[in-house]
């Protein structure tokens, strides 16, 4: 028959390993939510960069676009003043 220091021993050694095995299972979940918590990290910041990307994007497209509309406009005045002066027109264009 087991002393009463023995039962007291055996059921303290049960609740530390049962104690070890929570322990391990708690690091577990904290890794997973760490690694879960990370990977939002990355994807946030992935769609903070591109949306900063297509904001930059559009505003040299906006400048080009001005920039073309510019040059139309010039261009158009341009040969507007070349057919009223009857010279400078491309070969094929005329009056």
């Amino acid at each position: 028959m087991a002393t009463r220091t023995d039962r007291f021993m055996s059921a303290a050694v049960r609740a530390a390993r049962r104690a070890k095995e929570w322990a391990v299972v708690a690091a577990r979940e904290a890794d997973r939510l760490l690694q879960q918590a990370r990977k939002q990290a990355e994807s946030e910041d992935r769609r903070r960069r591109l949306k900063q990307t297509l904001l930059k994007t559009g505003r040299v497209l906006k400048a080009a676009g001005r920039a073309a509309l510019v040059a139309a406009v010039a261009a158009g005045i341009a040969a507007a003043r070349a057919e009223r002066s009857g010279r400078n027109l491309p070969k094929g264009q005329g009056r």
